[in-house]
C-alpha cells in the first residue's frame, strides 16, 4: 500500500477526492500524512475527520534556508510518506524538497499546461484568465513537481469546454469535477502501480 503524504494550503477539495479514492476497495494507496501551511485551512479539518495525521507548518516561523522543507521532510519520513501529493499548496519550497523527492511528488494544476501556468496562476486567477482570453477549452494537468512551478514532466491531462455564460466560479468548479478530482486519484493509482516511466522530461504510461 502506497503511502501519501499531502501538502495543502485552502479548502482541500484535490484532498477529500484522494480521501475519497482511498475508501474505494481495492485502491492501491492511504493517505498517512496532511500538511497546512495556513493554520485556518480547511482542508485540515477534512483531515481531522478522518483521523489523518496532521500538522500545520508555518514558513514565517523558519529563518534558516532549508529548515522549513527539513521540518516537512522529516515529519513525512517519520510516517512512511512515498509520494508527495502538492494539492492546492501556495507555499513556495526551495529547490532541495523537488529534488529530495524527485519523481516522487505531483502536482495538480487548473489548467491544460503549458497554456495558464507558472508563476501567478493559481486558484481563480488561471480561470481569470482563460475567460480574458476567450479560448474555448481548459482544462486540468497532473505533472511530477519540481523546483520551476508547473515545469514538470506531465503525467496526464483532461479538457474541459468553456462556457459563453461562465464565470471564474463556476469555471473553476467544472475544471475540479470534471478533470481535477478524477486525474489526481487516477495519476497516484498509477503511480502505485508503478506504471509510470519518466525519460527525457517525460512521463510514459505503461499499459
Amino acid at each position: 500500500m502506497l503511502k501519501i503524504g499531502v501538502l495543502v494550503s485552502g479548502g482541500g477539495t484535490n484532498l477529500q477526492a484522494l480521501i475519497d479514492a482511498c475508501e474505494v476497495d481495492g485502491f492501491p494507496a492511504e493517505i498517512v500524512a496532511v500538511v497546512s501551511s495556513r493554520s485556518k485551512a480547511y482542508a485540515v479539518e477534512r483531515a481531522k475527520r478522518q483521523r489523518i495525521s496532521h500538522k500545520i507548518i508555518l514558513k514565517k516561523n523558519y529563518t534558516e534556508v532549508g529548515a522549513y522543507e527539513a521540518e516537512i521532510i522529516g515529519y513525512f519520513n517519520e510516517l512512511g510518506v512515498e509520494l508527495v501529493v502538492t494539492a492546492g499548496f501556495l507555499t513556495i519550497l526551495d529547490e532541495g524538497f523537488s529534488d529530495y523527492y524527485a519523481n516522487r511528488m505531483i502536482n495538480i494544476h487548473p489548467s491544460l499546461v503549458p497554456s495558464f501556468c507558472g508563476k501567478g496562476f493559481y486558484g481563480l486567477h488561471v480561470h481569470e484568465a482563460v475567460l480574458a482570453s476567450g479560448v474555448k477549452i481548459t482544462g486540468a494537468t497532473v505533472q511530477f513537481a519540481v523546483a520551476e512551478a508547473d515545469a514538470g514532466p506531465i503525467i496526464s491531462q483532461k479538457a474541459v469546454e468553456v462556457m459563453d455564460d461562465d464565470t471564474p466560479e463556476t469555471l473553476q468548479r467544472r475544471v475540479m469535477e470534471e478533470a481535477e478530482w478524477k486525474l489526481l486519484p487516477q495519476a497516484v493509482k498509477l503511480f502505485a502501480e508503478n506504471k509510470i516511466i519518466v525519460e527525457n522530461n517525460k512521463a510514459r504510461i505503461l499499459k
